[in-house]
């Protein structure tokens, strides 16, 4: 049994090997773009032009600075100190800083905002699959929200056809049916390991339900 601090140090240490090459000036691939562009979409839809937005795992900042480039106030958070330094650099460069900001905090350390006040909160293409405690996560979420706020998340699902096939034809079924396992997985990642866990709608909701309404949720790019 691996510990669950253990976990998290192995995910940062991962994201933090690949921070310098995970993405280019426009993102990862065109098929994750396309996922990022229906995202960004939503958020827009959902959250009104210069409100205050949190940001779970942002990576190299990319959905950060879409946001801040459009008049939105964004924290910027991750639990892997070369993302986060990778998000400032995009900042810097795009001369955002007035809007904003990035920090070294995981998604499972919230509480170090208490007393801060968001209008939204946003966690893009999988960072909350990594948490170890996800009913910790919601109500730590719902204590930073405004009265009225809403929070947007896409995550990485259970089901994936493409994989499921891939592996199949290749004849390693365990690989093909692994999202199916409920427990924390290690992923490998170019020699590190990412502990992850895959969700259906119903399984990522149930911790959220106990302080967030569900007003909608669909599949990227389906």
């Amino acid at each position: 049994m691996v510990g669950e601090d253990v976990r998290l140090h192995d995910t940062r240490r991962a994201f933090d090997g690949v921070a310098a090459e995970y993405d280019g000036p426009a993102g990862n691939n065109r098929v994750i773009q396309r996922m990022r562009d229906e995202m960004w979409r939503t958020l827009i839809g959902t959250f009104p032009a210069g409100c205050r937005l949190l940001d779970l795992g942002c990576g190299t900042g990319i959905d950060a600075a879409y946001l801040a480039g459009r008049g939105y106030s964004v924290l910027a958070t991750d639990w892997s100190p070369a993302m986060v330094e990778r998000t400032r650099s995009r900042l810097r460069e795009l001369r955002l800083e007035d809007r904003a900001t990035a920090r070294v905090l995981g998604a499972h350390e919230l509480d170090q905002l208490r007393g801060e006040q968001f209008d939204g909160i946003y966690s893009d293409l999988g960072p909350l699959n990594c948490v170890p405690d996800l009913a910790h996560t919601a109500r730590s979420c719902a204590a930073l929200l405004r009265p009225g706020g809403r929070m947007v998340a896409s995550v990485i699902g259970r089901i994936c056809p493409w994989e499921i096939a891939y592996y199949a034809v290749h004849g390693n079924w365990d690989r093909a049916f692994l999202r199916r396992q409920s427990d924390a997985l290690a992923v490998p990642l170019e020699g590190g390991t990412v502990w992850t866990r895959y969700y259906n709608p119903r399984r990522f909701y149930e911790p959220f339900a106990g302080t967030f309404a569900l007003s909608a949720y669909r599949g990227l790019r389906i």
